[in-house]
Order: structure tokens, then sequence, then C-alpha cells
């Protein structure tokens, strides 16, 4: 069996397939974020303080990104098998599904505490299909690329903010419902859009075919290898730790600049709305800067732009606090839309084409699922952690000092890898596509 060649029609493909399917995939577990900070408490923990239904409504936020790696795991191991497309078709579905039912859960006052359980089964399920996504769709651009890694792979990422924007927007619309109707059944509205884009998303992503590096990986090795690819990924575990170090703070720092300053702005002061509409703006910019900031690491490398992301980022998110308590509607849009599009950007961007290339062929799936996936809880952990610290009564020095250690860790793991950038996604005992240097990073 010959290699297949890249193709630019496949690329163009893959890269829309692999940015919509962020896009439904984040618009669905993002939706679940914004809703659990403005109207979870009241609907599913209405039993409770406000304060704690706060808590509780983020924890159930945080049992989506502890299912992630679970996804990473059962999706990067069949996908390392039988192929990135198939598992991504599953994961799209499994995730549109469970927020189309999320729509049509009862409520506390209907059945009691059978709805927030049923919440957490439904997020549950959220996680892992968001786990088994980002996986696939990034290899499936970095894989159909033979050159410009960073750019391709990098709109998985941008699909991210891209769904934070039109879950916001959705959410906004539908808050802007006068009385009881937002309460009562207008938050309803955005998750019951998701089974449209999930239409939307299958038309596009079923047209794509299997990515070359993989499929030349499988014609030279046609038999099952022994050991599994969890086991493959575990027995060198340095990438993998490596892979956590990096994007764990960025995460704590996502999940601050999305999703708890809402209610902390919120708590503050500020109208729902102009929280959702600085939320908005932020998201957009964020979409142009990954991509940008991906694009340059194509040409500087990977390392020094997420090396600036992370001490930008942790600098910028002292300042961040201190200017939403001043109350002012201009420097709150001014504190998240740097602190969200410039400089976590850059922090987040590149990683999509960096971790692709911190494993192989035969368990880059795996590892990368599940680097990027326990990296992935620090944004559901940090908003637990954060409504927990201020209810104890810590200030926002401490939040901000937790930002910036892990900022700080960030640092220390991208200086601990050598430069990817330029190596080959493809296996030394595989052909080498045309157009592609045939290198590949050391594993």
């Amino acid at each position: 069996m010959t290699h297949p060649r890249f193709s630019s029609t496949q690329r163009r493909r893959a890269v829309l397939s692999s940015y919509l399917g962020s896009l439904i995939e984040y618009y669905d577990f993002l939706l679940y974020a914004t809703a659990s900070a403005v109207v979870f408490n009241a609907v599913f923990f209405s039993d409770l303080d406000p304060l704690v239904g706060t808590v509780a409504a983020f924890g159930t936020l945080a049992t989506g990104y502890l299912a992630r790696p679970l996804g990473g795991i059962v999706f990067g191991h069949f996908g390392d098998r039988v192929g990135r497309k198939r598992m991504l078709v599953i994961s799209m579905v499994l995730m549109g599904v469970a927020s189309t039912l999320i729509g049509l859960l009862p409520t506390y006052a209907q059945v009691g505490a059978l709805a927030p359980v049923l919440l957490i089964v439904l997020r549950v399920v959220q996680g892992v299909a968001v786990g088994g996504e980002w996986g696939g769709a990034v290899l499936m651009s970095a894989e159909h690329a033979s050159s410009r890694r960073g750019l391709w792979a990098s709109f998985t990422n941008a699909g991210a903010p891209s769904g934070m924007v039109l879950s916001t927007l959705v959410l906004a619309l539908s808050a802007s419902l006068t009385g009881d109707a937002f309460l009562t059944w207008g938050w309803r509205i955005p998750f019951l859009l998701s089974v449209v884009l999930l239409g939307i998303g299958l038309f596009v992503r079923l047209s794509v075919t299997e990515t070359p590096v993989f499929a030349a990986a499988a014609a030279a090795q046609p038999t099952t290898p022994a050991r599994a690819p969890l086991l493959e990924v575990l027995s060198r575990p340095r990438n993998l730790l490596l892979a956590v170090g990096v994007g764990f703070g960025a995460f704590v720092a996502q999940g601050t600049l999305t999703t708890f300053l809402i209610s902390y702005a919120v708590g503050a002061g500020f109208e729902r709305q102009t929280v959702l509409n600085a939320l908005t703006l932020s998201s957009l910019v964020a979409i142009v800067g990954i991509i940008g900031f991906s694009a340059l690491s194509d040409r500087v490398g990977r390392r020094p732009v997420v090396l600036g992301g992370a001490v930008a980022t942790g600098l910028w998110c002292v300042a961040i606090f201190p200017m939403i308590d001043t109350g002012s509607a201009v420097l709150l849009t001014l504190a998240v839309v740097v602190g969200q599009g410039v400089t976590h950007a850059a922090w987040f961007g590149p990683s999509a084409a960096l971790y692709s290339e911190m494993f192989s062929t035969g368990s880059r799936y795996t590892g990368a699922s599940l680097g990027y996936q326990i990296s992935g809880m620090g944004a559901g952990l940090s908003p637990v952690l954060f409504a927990s610290l201020q209810a104890a009564g810590f200030g926002t020095g401490t939040l901000s000092a937790v930002i910036g250690v892990l900022a700080l860790v960030s640092v220390g793991s991208v200086l601990a890898l050598r430069e990817t950038s330029r190596d080959g996604l493809d296996d030394p005992d595989v052909p080498a596509p045309a157009g592609t240097t045939g290198r590949t990073a050391t594993r």
C-alpha cells in the first residue's frame, strides 16, 4: 500500500471539521460553564444559600473537567488503534445528545434532589465527550498538514473561544427575557440548539478522510501492537508530565477569565449583561490571538511564544481583580480582553501543535489527549477553589498568587522541552510523505 499524499482539499476539510467540531463541543461545554455562573444555582440548587449554591454549581462544572481525562484515555486508545475520524464522530454525537438532554432536565422545584443528580451525570458525559474531541481534532489538522502545523492545528484551539462567543451570545439573548421567563424556560434554549449544531458538524466531519500520517503507520504495522497506547505513554512519563506542567496553569487562568470572573464581577456590582458582553469581546479577540500566536510559533518556535504567554498572563492576573473592583465597565472589559485575548492566547494557542509533536503516531491521540485533559482539569477546579477561598475570606491577592505560581511551573516545563516546531510527525520507520522533512521529535 502506497503512502497517501497530503491533499490541500483534505487539509482544508480537516481544518474546517476540527474548527467546527471544537466550536460545537466547546459551545456545549462552556455554555454549561456560563450557565453555572448565572443560573444553575437558582434552578438546580435553589434550597441552598446563594453563595453556597454558587459553589455547588461550580462543583457540577468541575465534574465535567474531571471526566475529561477518562474521555482522553478511552477515545485516545481507539483513536490510536482504529483511526482518528471514527472517534471524532462518536465524540460529537455524545456531546450533542448530552447537551440537548440538559435543556430538557426538570428543575429542583419539580423533582427535588434528582435534578442535580441528572445534571451531574450529563455533565460527566459532556466531559468524556470533550475529552475525546480535542486530541482527535488537533491530530486531524496536524497530521493532514505538510507545513505550518502550528497555524492549522490552532484552529482547534480557536474553536474554544468561538464556542464561548456563541454560547455567551445565545445565553445573553435568552437572559434578556423579562420577568421570570429566563429562569423558568429561557435558559433551556441554548442547550436545545445543540441538536442543530450537531447536524451541521456531522455533515462536515463525515467528508474528511483519515489522516495520511495515521494511514501510513497503520499500513507499516498491520498487526495490533502488543502494548496499549496508554501503557506506551506511561512507560515514558516525562513528556506527559511536562505536557501537564505546560498547560495546567493556562487552564486555571482560562477558568478564572471565563467562568469565575463572571460570578466575581456580578458580585462586585456589575450588571450580568455587562459582564457577558465583556466576555464575548474578549473571546472574539482570543480567536484572532490564538491563530496569530500559533502562526508565529511556526516561525520563531513553540517555546518562545508559550513562555512569553505564561509570564505575561501571570503578571496580568495580578492587575485583573483590582481593575474589576474599580467598578468601571471599561476597566472590566480591558482586564478580560487583554487577559484572555492576548496573554492567555499566546500561552494556550501553540499547545495544539506542541502536544501533537510530543508523542509518536501509535500513542499520539492518547498522549496528547491525556496531557491536555489532565491540564484541563485546572479550568474546572479553579472556579470551585477560588469561590471557596472567597467564601472563606481570602482576598484576591491569594487568587492571583495561585495563578502566578502555576505560570512559573509552566515556564519551567517549557524550558525542560526542546524545540519541536521543525520536526515531522511521521515515525522513523514510516516513509515520509512528500513535502515533509522526515524528521520526528524525540519522544
